[in-house]
């Protein structure tokens, strides 16, 4: 894969159908695409359960959309994009269960000034380092427990305004603002990113930062933001009372002959203020490494570890180890074999606000084990259209 393609905000690696029409002298196009993404799970550990079988999402989000791009001359092209995110096994609306959850935005794209686009979007940490890391891979089961530093964007962006700049002698940034939309508070809900990449020949670095406010309780409802809910699994469903959130995440990959590998380091920060309900700032550091290497041009094998640690309200600690192998029946065609292990210490605090043993949790699947550790193995096949 182009790797430089990758990590740019308006390239897309999924084949479509292109159907081209052409106005005066101007030149537009709209693509449909999307992707296909179901295997068979077994969990042990499930909410405080032995074990359990279940379908679900291996590597990729399924999802469907469109984009579209009109040439307005000079350089500059109107773009847009629409994208749906649903289970394959039930059919039902993913993406918080809205009908473009996962993307809906329209900008203007220049060779020269960048792109600029309005509406719901990812943000720049996301685009620019979550591409050199193990999630761009093999997928969420890579991800650190809970998702709490947003590895796996488990949060995107409403009311979103970002630029991407373009691509100069290998390096590329984007600044995001998404407005929180509240009257007479205007920082409250208010989203603010922004990140940097770098690519020479086999290395790739990238760097960034997110802050979320979570809303101002003396006007809204804690919780309300331009921003999705991050507090989605025992590991931090004890700070959703946090006043904001801010994440700093960086990442190194090397890629070259069929190797793939990398690391990543975040520090995640969720604040409080007189209405949270923890004592406590709380912290979680994470480090993580992985490698990869194409046995053959069509099978990939990987494997990949994370160690998480919160400080200052809990003194959890989670070790995660991680497998994946790809076998690529065509260009848009592949089966798949994933499995992890998390093994959690210390405390954490609950969703109720009592502080209790560490729950294990497997990557962003906010699967409570009610365990200290939690195994899971998914089989599944992907195809992009």
């Amino acid at each position: 894969m182009n790797r430089a393609v990758k990590t740019s905000l308006v390239s897309l690696s999924y084949a479509g159908m292109l159907i081209t029409s052409q106005v005066a002298s101007a030149q537009s196009s709209v693509t449909l695409y999307g992707i296909l993404d179901s295997g068979i799970a077994y969990i042990h550990n499930s909410g405080g359960k032995a074990t359990q079988i279940a379908m679900t999402v291996g590597e990729a989000g399924p999802r469907w959309g469109l984009k579209g791009e009109e040439d307005l001359g000079g350089g500059l092209k109107a773009i847009f994009v629409l994208e749906d995110g649903f289970s394959v096994g039930t059919g039902r609306l993913g993406g918080n269960n809205l009908e473009f959850g996962r993307s809906a935005y329209v900008g203007l794209a220049s060779s020269t000034f960048g792109t600029f686009t309005l509406g719901r979007q990812y943000d720049p940490v996301t685009d620019l380092v979550q591409a050199i890391t193990a999630d761009w891979v093999f997928g969420p089961i890579f991800a650190p427990p809970g998702d709490f530093d947003n590895y796996d964007d488990s949060a995107r962006f409403s009311n979103a305004v970002k630029w991407t700049s373009p691509a100069y002698r290998g390096v590329q940034a984007e600044a995001m603002y998404s407005l929180g939309g509240v009257a007479g508070a205007t920082g409250s809900g208010q989203t603010w990113s922004g990140a940097l990449a770098y690519h020479a020949g086999p290395v790739f670095l990238a760097a960034g930062y997110l802050h979320i406010d979570n809303g101002n309780p003396t006007v809204v409802a804690r919780g309300t933001s331009s921003a999705d809910s991050l507090f989605n699994s025992p590991v931090n469903a004890g700070y959703a009372s946090a006043s904001s959130v801010d994440i700093a995440r960086v990442g190194a990959e090397y890629v070259d002959h069929g190797v793939q590998a990398g690391a990543a380091y975040s520090y995640s920060v969720y604040n409080r203020d007189g209405s949270s309900t923890f004592a406590n700032k709380q912290k979680f550091h994470n480090g993580s490494v992985f490698a990869a290497y194409n046995i053959t041009p069509a099978f990939l094998v990987g494997l990949g570890y994370n160690y998480s640690r919160a400080l200052g309200d809990a003194s959890a600690k989670y070790h995660s180890f991680e497998l994946g192998a790809n076998y690529a029946l065509s260009k848009r065609t592949v089966v798949y074999a994933l499995a992890a292990y998390v093994h959690a210490l210390g405390e954490q605090r609950d969703a109720s606000g009592v502080l209790s043993p560490a729950q294990a949790v497997v990557g962003s699947y906010d699967i409570a084990s009610g365990a200290s550790t939690q195994e899971m193995a998914i089989v599944g096949i992907r195809h992009s259209f």
